[in-house]
């Protein structure tokens, strides 16, 4: 729950919206009342709030979303046997992440009863369970050839919002055109499997099946981690309103012809980031940064348009409340800087660089969630926090 205090955070030196046509705040502080943003305003004007984070120049910006990133039950993957590494990720920034399917689960069912109730089980789960504070999207149900209509309007009636196609057990994917339109019709929001086969068992979908089953959203465009043919991405981009997912675990060539192609058209809108971790890949915290800092300074990206693929383009194509810097908004916040010994001198300077970001600090609905991020370099400006407060756990360097 949120601290029961006032918290204003000042001294910004940059403030990141995460708004697309509007990526800049000349506001140099914030106001957080109850775990939601209550004001943008000027330093001066809230410094007496019960709690002063004094960010001393440094860059703040909507806490980050992982718009893949697999998930099972529990701070657990079975997939690398690591525990804790979503707690780990909030020391990448990550506030919120989406599960594209909990694909996973050791045994996952491909019966309708089963598939059902392990969509409708991890969906409970994650919204009950937040691990350092971080909100999890769980429960995509995974499309196999014996769902229904009604069990699509079934799993949405229950909360389920969220789709993943590409691993059922269908002989050509192309045979799930039924399904994913039933999914939609339902309401809910289907991710699909791109390019070659990611594990044992799967298969390959090509831009041709793509472009037959018009998912919402064409998860790992740039590979996941085969790439897409450059003739079947060109159709995808021009000739659809698919969104474009780009991940770390996918091929970074790909993903920069990507971005080209689509500030050319125009349809900057379209893109999100996600880790596309833990897989064969590995662990990633940084992930996300990693490809933000790739994209803006190999694709010659604005920072700015990174951080808002990375928060509110993604919030607004997933219908999610926070991932914005606007009054209202939960207060999801990354503050960060250039990292020691870096020549750049802000966030902003360091992603044109290819350079990580230091982070000094995560707050998840106004609350105070890392200070010092174990996995970033350090922040070339910490924060002050008046009154001081212990270090949350896992905070500072191992």
């Amino acid at each position: 729950m949120p601290e029961p205090i006032a918290t204003a955070i000042v001294n910004i030196g940059t403030l990141l919206t995460g708004i697309l046509d509007r990526p800049l705040a000349e506001h140099d502080a914030l106001l957080i009342t109850e775990g939601r943003l209550s004001a943008l305003g000027d330093s001066a004007d809230l410094r007496s709030a019960d709690r002063v984070i004094d960010v001393q120049g440094a860059t703040v910006g909507p806490g980050l979303i992982d718009s893949h990133c697999h998930v099972v039950l529990g701070d657990y993957t079975p997939r690398q046997q690591t525990v804790g590494f979503l707690a780990s990720y909030v020391h990448g920034g990550i506030c919120q992440a989406i599960s594209p399917g909990e694909i996973h689960a050791p045994g996952r069912p491909h019966d309708a009863a089963g598939v059902k109730a392990l969509a409708i089980l991890a969906q409970r789960a994650w919204r009950e369970y937040r691990p350092n504070g971080m909100k999890v999207h769980g429960g995509a149900i995974v499309i196999e050839p014996v769902l229904t209509a009604e069990d699509f309007r079934e799993v949405a009636a229950e909360g389920v919002f969220l789709a993943k196609f590409g691993f059922g057990l269908y002989e050509d994917p192309v045979d799930g055109v039924p399904q994913v339109r039933d999914a939609q019709a339902a309401g809910i929001k289907v991710m699909c499997h791109s390019g070659g086969a990611s594990i044992p068992g799967s298969k390959p979908i090509t831009a041709g099946t793509l472009l037959e089953l018009r998912p919402d959203v064409c998860g790992h465009i740039n590979g996941g981690p085969t790439s897409l043919e450059e003739e079947g991405l060109r159709s995808i981009i021009d000739d659809t309103d698919m969104v474009l997912q780009l991940v770390q675990a996918g091929n970074l060539g790909s993903a920069l012809r990507i971005v080209e192609r689509v500030r050319e058209r125009g349809q900057e809108h379209r893109v999100i980031l996600g880790s596309d971790t833990p897989t064969g890949t590995g662990v990633m915290p940084l992930g996300v940064l990693k490809t933000m800092a790739e994209l803006a300074s190999l694709g010659g990206v604005p920072a700015s348009t990174v951080w808002a693929w990375a928060s509110g383009v993604t919030a607004a194509v997933y219908g999610l409340e926070s991932g914005t810097i606007e009054e209202g908004r939960p207060a999801d916040l990354v503050v960060s800087d250039a990292p020691w010994g870096s020549r750049a001198t802000d966030t902003v300077g360091a992603l044109a660089r290819g350079d990580i970001p230091g982070i000094s600090a995560v707050l998840i609905d106004g609350r105070i969630r890392a200070l010092r991020s174990r996995n970033t370099p350090a922040a070339t400006r910490a924060v002050v926090v008046t009154p001081e407060i212990d270090e949350p756990p896992g905070s500072g360097h191992v």
